[in-house]
């Protein structure tokens, strides 16, 4: 298996949340907390992706900024990309803050499925893709860019672009994969999550 740098997206703005999700506690812990310990058990090196430095406050991870005149999840998703090649590294595992779930499998699953031919290999559960928890190739850099000058921001069309791979989980599985983006949903994994888990 090829080394692999995990890569914890936090840039958004957490508008439905009503901002600074990342800092948002989950049964004592603060989801980007959540997401960085899911990163470290997964794999390494860990870098934390965010669009402004403030974001990554109080936080001893490897810090890289969104790419600049990009908007979305693509924006941290070339920042992880760039950084990781230029590091000598071929694929980058991508984790969202807002996932405190995320099956302990998730790295070893997506990396038997990479094929040769493939660009990504995406979660999926319960029917839905997972895009942001996804292994891409560090390869997939000319398509985003190409891409993202054509104003074309889609994680899934970027995937679908790439040569994507699915690696579905068991329905009874689906909220491993839960993703908090209100306060209601935070009170539902408040209540669903043991404390620290």
């Amino acid at each position: 298996m090829s080394p692999v740098v995990v890569a914890v997206l936090a840039g958004g703005a957490g508008r439905r949340m009503g901002g600074d999700k990342p800092r948002r506690r989950l049964n004592g812990l603060r989801l980007l907390d959540h997401a960085l310990n899911k990163a470290h058990a997964l794999a390494g090196p860990v870098i934390l992706v965010v669009r402004d430095p403030a974001q990554a406050d109080g936080f001893a991870e490897t810090i890289v900024l969104d790419a600049p005149d990009i908007d979305g999840p693509l924006a941290g998703l070339l920042a992880a990309l760039v950084w990781a090649a230029d590091a000598g590294f071929d694929q980058v595992l991508t984790l969202a803050c807002d996932m405190p779930r995320v099956p302990g499998d998730l790295l070893s699953r997506l990396q038997s499925a990479l094929t040769a031919e493939s660009g990504v290999a995406v979660a999926a559960s319960g029917g839905r893709l997972h895009p942001v928890c996804a292994l891409w190739r560090t390869t997939a850099v000319p398509v985003l860019r190409r891409r993202a000058d054509e104003g074309r921001l889609s994680l899934q069309g970027l995937s679908e672009a790439v040569g994507r791979v699915i690696v579905d989980w068991p329905a009874e599985d689906d909220d491993a994969f839960v993703n908090i983006n209100t306060i209601d949903d935070l009170a539902l994994a408040e209540a669903a999550l043991p404390e620290h888990g």
